[in-house]
């Protein structure tokens, strides 16, 4: 891993600067990759003439300005363009928590829009804990990543921050297999909870859904520490949890 340091000073030596839009310019294939390397989650808009007479180039600045929380730069550096499998005016989104790269390519978008725009990239706005919602839950269900790690808790508990922390700084380890998710305990989450028999009274507590095989699981109750929890994963992992009882499903019945 680069030190951030390196990075910094790397993304310096590329100059990269800022035109009209307030956006930074990326000028080659190594202010390209410490930009994409410096955060979880980051956007390039790759246009070839970047002018407001561009097709989606207004559009994007505007965009930008909505999403102040993410990284976002333009590229016209076609050296860049080709390391990054670029072809024409494209957006996109390149994240490490399925390290996966998002593209937007505006030659096959009939219109666009700023709004448009935005809740592209909010919708495939993943990192490496993602708190679940109605628009990420769109970018969770499209990864290519297909079993994910889930925190069920309520978010003004006091042990709310640490245990985000932790299962965040877990989660590097399981980059490509498994995105990590916070599934608040509020009403517009009952039916995920429920999904897993839980309800909010019964949080903190830690499940996992593959969607390969549509099944789901409860970590038991207890610690939610990082050992405990990386040794749930691997249990998926490993194939050991196919045998274990489905969370939310009924015990079965006894006939006597």
């Amino acid at each position: 891993m680069i030190p951030l340091l390196s990075l910094f000073l790397s993304l310096l030596a590329a100059s990269v600067i800022a035109k009209d839009s307030a956006l930074p310019t990326v000028n080659d294939v190594t202010a390209a990759e410490a930009f994409i390397e410096a955060s979880e989650v980051v956007v390039i808009g790759f246009f070839e003439t970047p002018s407001d007479e561009t097709f989606g180039y207004k559009e994007f600045v505007e965009a930008a300005k909505t999403v102040k929380h993410i990284p976002v730069a333009l590229c016209s550096d076609k050296e860049a363009w080709a390391k990054l499998s670029i072809v024409s005016d494209t957006i996109a989104i390149f994240r490490k928590a399925d390290n996966h790269q998002d593209n937007l390519q505006l030659s096959e978008t009939k219109k666009v829009e700023a709004d448009g725009l935005a809740r592209f990239i909010t919708m495939n706005e993943l990192r490496y804990i993602t708190e679940y919602n109605q628009v990420t839950a769109v970018g969770l269900f499209q990864s290519e990543v297909k079993a994910h790690l889930l925190l069920f808790i309520n978010k003004g508990s006091g042990d709310y921050e640490v245990l985000k922390d932790r299962l965040g700084a877990l989660a590097p380890e399981f980059v490509g297999k498994f995105l990590f998710v916070l599934v608040h305990g509020v009403k517009s989450n009952e039916k995920s909870l429920g999904y897993f028999g839980l309800t909010s009274r019964d949080l903190p507590r830690v499940g996992i859904y593959d969607r390969d095989s549509d099944m789901r699981w409860l970590m038991p109750e207890g610690e939610i520490s990082t050992e405990r929890v990386r040794e749930f994963c691997q249990s998926l992992i490993l194939g050991n949890l196919k045998e274990v009882k489905q969370a939310g499903e009924p015990d079965p019945k006894t006939e006597l």
